[in-house]
C-alpha cells in the first residue's frame, strides 16, 4: 500500500518506514499537520501521530475526515482513555500507544483493511433543510433565502450536524469536536447553543433533541 506516515520524530520515522517498506509498503513521510492534509489524498492508508508542530493530530484528524475515508490508525504517546476515545470518536479506525512492536502495527493495519472503508463524506458543501440552506465551505446560512447571522460556535455545531444528516450525535462527542472538552457535558453550554440556533433561524425542528442520546438535524418545522 502507499502509506502516509505523518510523524515528527525522525528517528522513529525512519524505523517504522523501514519496517512498512520491508513489508512491502510505499512509504511518504510527513511532519507537518499542513503536509500531511496536502498529501493524504494520494495514500492508501494514513499513521498518524498526534503531537506535531504545527497543529493538533486530532485536528488533522476531523479535518481530513470532513474530506476522506482513507483508513487511518492514531499513532501516538497520549495513553489516557479520554484521548483514545477522541481520536476514536473523531474518525480513527484504530488507537496505537507507543511504543509498540512492528509486528502489531501491521497486524492492526491488516485488521483495519479486513474491516474494508467507510462510507465517503459527502462531497455536496450545501445542505438543505427545507428553506434552511446551510453552506459548509463559505459557512452562510439563509432561511427562505434571507441570511441568518450565527455565531463561531453556532454555526461549527449546526455543521457537524448538517455533515451527516440523520446521524445522532452525543452531547460528548459535539461537545469534544465544537468546544474541544468533552467534559463541558456538565454545563449548559450546549443546551444555549442549540436554543440560539432554534431561535434565529425561527425554525425549532431544525436541531432535534433525542433525550438521553443527544441531537441531530431535523426538520424546519
Amino acid at each position: 500500500m502507499r502509506v502516509l506516515l505523518v510523524e515528527d520524530d525522525d528517528r522513529l520515522a525512519s524505523a517504522l518506514t523501514t519496517a512498512l517498506a520491508r513489508h512491502g509498503h510505499q512509504v511518504t513521510r510527513a511532519g507537518l499537520a499542513v503536509d500531511a492534509l496536502r498529501l493524504a489524498g494520494g495514500v492508501d492508508f494514513v499513521l498518524l501521530d498526534l503531537g506535531l508542530p504545527d497543529m493538533d493530530g486530532l485536528d488533522v484528524l476531523r479535518r481530513l475526515r470532513r474530506v476522506s475515508a482513507v483508513p487511518l490508525i492514531v499513532v501516538t504517546a497520549r495513553t489516557e482513555e479520554r484521548e483514545v476515545l477522541r481520536g476514536l470518536r473523531s474518525g480513527a479506525d484504530d488507537y496505537l500507544v507507543k511504543p509498540f512492536r512492528t509486528a502489531e502495527l501491521m497486524a492492526r493495519m491488516e485488521a483495519v483493511m479486513r474491516r474494508g472503508t467507510r462510507p465517503m463524506p459527502p462531497r455536496d458543501h450545501v445542505v438543505s433543510v427545507g428553506d434552511v440552506r446551510i453552506d459548509l465551505e463559505s459557512r452562510q446560512v439563509t432561511v427562505a433565502g434571507e441570511p441568518v447571522t450565527l455565531t463561531r460556535r453556532e454555526f461549527d455545531l449546526l455543521a457537524m450536524l448538517a455533515r451527516e444528516p440523520g446521524v445522532v450525535r452525543s452531547r460528548e462527542e459535539i461537545l469534544d469536536e465544537v468546544w474541544g472538552d468533552p467534559l463541558l457535558s456538565a454545563s449548559r453550554s450546549l443546551d444555549v447553543h442549540v436554543a440560539g440556533l432554534r431561535s434565529k433561524t425561527g425554525r425549532p425542528g431544525l436541531v432535534e433533541t433525542l433525550r438521553g442520546t443527544g441531537y441531530r438535524l431535523g426538520s424546519t418545522a
